[in-house]
């Protein structure tokens, strides 16, 4: 693995304390129902920084927004999903990568629609549902399994919505220097 520089770990900061804000403070947040947008910082670090950036953004900034503003006991599994989710981003999103095709937006089939339905379907789906129920056990996993497919499809189709937006912002911050280059190929 490449060292992180400190430009890349302050951007990394900042994305990480965007999504807190995001997630704790402009999100609507019951125990079974959560709508949105923290998935944008998530998904910009994934774009610029690949799947280990993505991953830092969405692992820590779930698990530090869990740690200082609670809503609900803590449960490790919602920040090794929210890092999977931003591994799968930056797999998919990555600036720098072939699939991106050096274009400012993004191909709607490869690029967005797949790494949204596939953390949608298994990731936010099946195992955030399994945390839940592990946590709230009034209700059985398919009970909550059932119940939660409503949000995550309108979220899933509002993330679809969004993602090709940020491109041209990944692309525009990119050329005035607040993040560096990336390699073709690599990422971090």
């Amino acid at each position: 693995m490449k060292k992180l520089s400190l430009g890349t770990l302050c951007n990394l900061a900042i994305l990480v304390a965007l999504e807190v804000v995001l997630n704790r403070f402009c999100s609507i947040q019951t125990p079974f129902l959560k709508i949105g947008v923290s998935f944008i910082p998530v998904v910009l670090g994934g774009m610029l920084y690949g799947p280990i950036g993505g991953a830092i953004v969405g692992g820590l900034g779930d698990m530090v927004g869990a740690l200082l503003f609670p809503f609900g006991p803590y449960h490790p599994g919602f920040s090794i999903c929210g890092a999977a989710m931003g591994a799968v981003y930056g797999w998919f999103m990555y600036v720098g990568s072939r699939r991106f095709d050096n274009r400012t937006s993004l191909r709607l089939w490869p690029n967005v629609i797949v790494p949204m339905a596939f953390n949608c379907a298994v990731i936010g789906l099946m195992l955030n549902t399994l945390w839940i129920s592990q946590l709230y056990g009034s209700k059985t996993y398919w009970g909550w399994l059932v119940s939660r497919i409503p949000q995550e499809a309108g979220l899933t189709m509002v993330k679809i919505a969004v993602a090709p937006a940020l491109a041209p912002l990944a692309r525009q911050l990119i050329k005035l220097g607040v993040v560096k280059r990336p390699e073709r190929g690599g990422a971090l």
